[in-house]
């Protein structure tokens, strides 16, 4: 059975779950605040790119998707070495059953599902990653539903309707290129939240760190894409026990909560 047979029998592993990553030491948070940073670079690229009328919407979302992959993957090399796709297939074969062969699947999951589902129409991509005092955790999903909230929306004139006329053609091309420009200028003012949630910790008291987050939901109904970015606040109450090892946790009220508010007629598919 090939590899994503194997992810698609165990789709349970993104469903209502995320990962727990504990911050032991200074060191730890200047890996996340650097890994968030890079995260945040992506957006600012995004808009540039977004705001330049010879790039291809098809082009723009590509290379989103190839950082988001990149992140992952350096996620995986970190939690399980150069030989984490073994260790992941070792996990979802029962071949082993700790935290470095289940964060393993999770992100091995990450990776496939972003390159199988991402941008497909009527699908929701959700992203919150939330710090805690000792710990930060990842939740990715696919949802059914439309975002609704402060979302920007935009075209992509290559997904137009091939009855328009010339004309037609043109005017929706001059809107479509408009309305990548408002969600360039939507990615610019919000990106920072991403910087502000996860700030430099050798620049930053250990107080002003404690709690932060953000979300991303990325839809398409159509020709028409959807997004929303913002900070999110964590629940202090979440977690009972402080993080000492890595580990899959629920979901969690925030991420609950989130698609309450921010998404209408929701439904989990991943």
């Amino acid at each position: 059975m090939e590899w994503h047979g194997r992810l698609d029998d165990r789709a349970d592993m993104l469903r209502r779950q995320a990962v727990r990553i504990p911050l032991p030491d200074t060191e730890a948070e200047r890996d996340l605040h650097e890994n968030m940073a890079r995260i945040a670079d992506a957006g600012e690229r995004k808009g540039r790119l977004l705001d330049d009328p010879d790039v291809p919407l098809t082009e723009v979302y590509e290379d989103e998707l190839d950082e988001m992959r990149r992140s992952f993957e350096y996620r995986l090399q970190q939690v399980a070495g150069e030989e984490y796709y073994d260790v992941a297939i070792a996990y979802l074969d029962g071949e082993r059953d700790d935290w470095i062969g289940a964060l393993a699947a999770y992100y091995l999951e990450c990776c496939y599902r972003l390159q199988e589902r991402y941008t497909v129409d009527e699908q929701v991509f959700f992203l919150l990653i939330l710090r805690y005092p000792d710990c930060f955790t990842v939740n990715l999903s696919f949802l059914s539903g439309e975002i609704s909230g402060d979302a920007v929306r935009y075209e992509s004139s290559a997904l137009a309707d091939a009855d328009l006329t010339e004309r037609g053609q043109e005017q929706y091309y001059a809107d479509s290129q408009y309305s990548q420009h408002e969600a360039a200028e939507y990615l610019r003012e919000r990106v920072g939240c991403i910087r502000e949630a996860f700030p430099d910790p050798d620049a930053t008291s250990a107080e002003r760190r404690q709690y932060g987050g953000f979300i991303h939901l990325t839809g398409r109904q159509g020709p028409t894409f959807a997004e929303l970015l913002d900070s999110w606040a964590p629940d202090p109450d979440r977690f009972d026990e402080p993080a000492t090892t890595p580990g899959i946790v629920p979901e969690g009220p925030e991420a609950e909560r989130a698609k309450r508010t921010l998404l209408t007629d929701a439904e989990v598919l991943i």
